[in-house]
């Protein structure tokens, strides 16, 4: 397992779980929980958490951005015109490149807006950046994401903190099959089993954010879902056996006394 690197573009990363940083009671538990997850990769919304204002507290000095990766994100944006301001910012103040876009459709249910979520990601692809895109569980979407530049493919499991779990275990079994690109299951995930499930579904990662920071006990949480995700990814390279209606000894007919 060692050499089974997570690669998006042209990056490297030994956890396949990403994290989110909202929702916590406060900084510390999510630096803690961060750190107990083993993620190398943590989601920022550049709208809602303090990463500029050094009059408050900062992001950074709880979670150090030279030892995790920072993925900016657009959270809360209905527009591909808000999406595309908050990203540049992001440039601007962090010098971010690799990003993770999200354009949302409606409020009560956030699913994405696939027009506009397109429309964004052709153009920031086109101004050098790396683009992560939230996307729904549409295998022709999908598709054309890759196609106008995506680096990494985000399908929703189910509706954004939901706890849902995979709804469509076909889709995303789809998406998986016709792209080279990793495939990273965000949002609706609920517990530990869904992010071994997705990766058993042969999908790179998983983004966790609510499942953790609304538990019970998110500590353990963080753990889980980290043991998870190894688990599951160990069994999708190791190759499970076929399925069949009928059953099949464990020990050898032959030779029976």
């Amino acid at each position: 397992m060692k050499s089974d690197k997570f690669h998006i573009g042209k990056k490297k990363f030994n956890s396949r779980l990403i994290v989110g940083t909202g929702k916590y009671k406060n900084m510390s538990e999510c630096a803690k929980a961060i750190k107990i997850s083993g993620a190398d990769i943590v989601t920022v919304a550049v709208r809602r958490v303090n990463i500029s204002d050094k009059k408050k507290p900062l992001l950074m000095d709880y979670i150090n951005p030279k030892k995790i990766t920072y993925l900016p994100n657009t959270a809360g944006c209905f527009t591909s015109e808000d999406a595309l301001r908050t990203l540049r910012l992001a440039r601007e103040i962090g010098g971010w490149k690799l990003v993770k876009l999200e354009v949302l459709g409606d409020r009560k249910n956030l699913f994405p807006d696939m027009i506009e979520t397109l429309k964004s990601t052709e153009v920031l692809s086109k101004e050098g950046f790396k683009v992560m895109v939230y996307c729904n569980d549409d295998p022709l979407m999908a598709k054309r994401l890759e196609n106008v530049g995506a680096v990494a493919i985000m399908p929703l499991a189910a509706p954004i903190g939901s706890g849902l779990g995979i709804l469509n275990k076909t889709n995303i079994f789809i998406i998986r099959k016709q792209t080279k690109l990793p495939v990273i299951i965000d949002a609706g995930l609920g517990q530990a089993s869904d992010a071994a499930l997705a990766m058993e579904l042969g999908c790179d990662g998983v983004l966790v954010n609510t499942a953790i920071a609304k538990a019970k006990k998110p500590f353990g949480m963080a753990l889980a879902f980290k043991h998870a995700v190894i688990a599951g990814r160990q069994s999708y390279i190791s190759g499970r056996i076929s399925k069949n209606l009928s059953g099949n000894p464990s020990s050898p007919i032959q030779g029976i006394i």
